[in-house]
């Protein structure tokens, strides 16, 4: 069985005219992952429709809780981890 597919749930056809050229890319890198085609375009598909649709959402708060998140975002942290965290050598240095 596929792993996109579930005999409880219908499916459907979509159609898509591409360019030799994106379709041998999108081959290759279904190859790389072990993966049809359609199953390596669906999860493509379905990783774009749910980056798009969080990107959209819209949350809606009072004042005073809008005011509350932004003097979170504009106080320094204030712990004995952050501190460490800040005091520990740099792998860099």
């Amino acid at each position: 069985m596929q792993p996109h597919s579930n005999p409880n749930i219908p499916t459907h056809a979509v159609n898509l005219r591409i360019r030799e050229d994106v379709r041998t890319l999108i081959d290759r890198a279904a190859k790389a992952q072990s993966k049809s085609r359609s199953d390596f375009m669906i999860d493509a598909a379905r990783r774009a429709a749910e980056d798009t649709l969080l990107d959209q959402t819209f949350l809606c708060v009072d004042e005073q809780t809008y005011q509350h998140f932004l003097n979170v975002l504009d106080s320094s942290p204030q712990s004995e981890g952050f501190e460490r965290l800040m005091n520990a050598k740099k792998p860099w240095q």
